[in-house]
């Protein structure tokens, strides 16, 4: 009883059931019929596609590997008692944002070159040469200040509709980021490092926000944090650690690989990155 009054201190009742202690955690497997129904659908069409006959050459095998290794990370954190834990702590929930954002949505990118899914992405070039990464990192952002400032925060924790828009938000404007981005070097060289970096830097300052802040944001956790040996601010000083640091050397690792692929690519046919 306890432990269920700490989770709906201000009444709400979120999708990821009451708050968990140390002790109960690993029995809180979200398995909403709901969630594993779509998840099943998304891998079940990706393999209609992909693994059919006529596209074998279309996408290769070790990107076929990328897009299910993602779908098994996006899922673990959406399944596993990260979700319950995500009740109980700011830096939980932080933590999956970042699974699924800069782990899970590359890999799955990787996996779904735009040719395989021809007039579905939203990556073109238009005629005037727009530069599609730049938007994608603009949404990017705005989403990700958006669901995590206090007010957005907390709407969802009130129930499974708020929560799941800002999941669908959140991922979607990921996803797109990565296609973009994934698509641009060697061809669109200044798009991507702008993007990557401008995307670096606004995390990096939203995590050190978060990181250096002398009081919590989030009235939400006011009471959950205790039980799992944390204040408030210690679970949001954490939280901003996550996206600051490992968050952050992942796009800084994309950023290098991105440049690599581009040397490598100019050492082999220098006339065509000179055109770029």
């Amino acid at each position: 009883m306890a432990i269920q009054a700490l989770s709906r201190p201000f009444g709400y009742s979120p999708y990821c059931g009451t708050a968990p202690n140390p002790w109960t955690l690993l029995s809180r497997w979200n398995l909403d019929p709901v969630l594993l129904t779509f998840l099943a659908v998304a891998f079940l069409a990706y393999v209609a596609v992909a693994e059919r006959k006529a596209l074998q050459t279309a996408i290769a095998p070790w990107r076929r590997s990328c897009f299910y290794a993602g779908w098994v990370v996006g899922a673990a954190a959406l399944v596993s008692p990260l979700c319950a834990l995500s009740v109980s702590l700011f830096s939980a929930r932080l933590g999956q944002h970042m699974i699924l954002g800069t782990i899970a949505t590359p890999l799955i990118a990787l996996g779904s070159p735009s040719r395989l899914f021809a007039g579905v992405s939203p990556i073109r070039r238009t005629a005037g040469g727009r530069h599609w990464e730049l938007v994608a990192a603009a949404v990017f952002a705005a989403t990700l200040w958006f669901w995590h400032a206090p007010g957005p925060y907390a709407a969802t924790f009130d129930g499974p509709v708020i929560y799941w828009l800002m999941h669908a938000t959140s991922f979607g404007a990921a996803l797109w980021l990565w296609r973009a981005v994934l698509e641009a070097p060697g061809e669109r060289i200044g798009g991507f490092l702008a993007a990557m970096f401008a995307t670096t830097l606004q995390m990096g300052f939203l995590g050190a926000l978060l990181t250096f802040a002398v009081r919590p944001f989030y009235a939400v956790h006011a009471l959950t944090t205790w039980p799992w040996g944390l204040s408030p601010l210690e679970d949001q000083q954490l939280g901003g650690i996550i996206m600051w640091i490992p968050a952050g050397a992942i796009f800084l690792t994309a950023i290098v690989a991105g440049l690599a692929a581009v040397l490598q690519r100019a050492g082999s046919h220098p006339m065509a990155v000179a055109r770029t």
